[in-house]
């Protein structure tokens, strides 16, 4: 039996909510724990970029509540977002919040239990593999390497505003990291390249931006700091995409035609 927790302002129980991390896409690589609480979930609140197999896994009988957010299509403010699962939450005794990725990586998920506790009601986090990670292996890039890169930095490329800081110090991070993995990177791009030849990085130094990573139609570019952002002007290559920066890059041509194959995409 599921748990429930009361608010002393309110009669009716509240039951519990997952942050469930749908992963990157690929059904195979969505986590067993998950799957289960999806097939039991009275509500799933989910991301715009949560695969359609993932969503065909949720019982048939839940209320299914599109949450997204997509760069110049928010459906929800984040705070309304907090609101709704909150409000969900509120008579239903499972909750499943489904994030694309982990919801701890850039997934807003830190602030969504944030708003639950405060609200008090009992809150789990299901962890999901990473876009970061998951999309450069299917692309047959390692993002470390003992020859090549000890150390990884993963970071934003798209900040909101009003943040805690005014940016991301593309700067220190040449300097700092010998792969750089980049989530949301595209349309900042030009800034985030300029910034890192501003910073002494080699202008022959690698850069992969992947597509749709672990997706059927995954497709990717591969440039370096001096063309990359020339290429995706010329290709028209588009987001949701992973950049990865660094010599890593190179074994994509050593690699690329070991893609997983155990995927079960319909």
């Amino acid at each position: 039996m599921v748990s429930t927790a009361s608010r002393p302002d309110e009669g009716q129980p509240y039951g519990k909510v997952y942050l469930v991390g749908a992963g990157p896409g690929d059904p195979g690589l969505f986590t067993l724990r998950g799957k289960g609480l999806l097939e039991c979930a009275d509500v799933v609140i989910h991301d715009a970029l949560v695969s359609a197999p993932i969503l065909a896994m949720v019982n048939p009988h839940a209320t299914v509540i599109n949450a997204g957010k997509r760069r110049g299509r928010h459906s929800l403010a984040q705070d309304d977002i907090n609101q709704l699962i909150v409000d969900q939450a509120r008579g239903n005794a499972v909750v499943v919040r489904l994030k694309g990725g982990d919801p701890f990586v850039f997934g807003r998920g830190g602030e969504e239990m944030a708003a639950l506790v405060e609200a008090g009601i009992e809150v789990e986090v299901v962890p999901g593999i990473t876009a970061g990670v998951a999309v450069p292996a299917y692309a047959g890039i390692p993002i470390t390497h003992r020859s090549q890169s000890s150390s990884v930095t993963f970071v934003t490329g798209h900040e909101s505003a009003g943040k805690y800081r005014p940016k991301v110090n593309w700067r220190a991070l040449a300097q700092g990291s010998e792969t750089i993995v980049v989530y949301m990177g595209i349309h900042n791009l030009g800034t985030i390249t300029s910034e890192l030849l501003a910073a002494d990085l080699s202008a022959d130094t690698p850069v992969a931006l992947i597509r749709w990573g672990t997706y059927p139609q995954q497709k990717t570019l591969i440039g370096t700091l001096a063309t990359i952002v020339a290429q995706v002007a010329e290709t028209g290559f588009e987001a949701p995409a992973i950049a990865v920066i660094g010599a890593v890059v190179n074994w994509h041509e050593v690699f690329s035609h070991c893609r997983p194959t155990g995927t079960i995409w319909p």
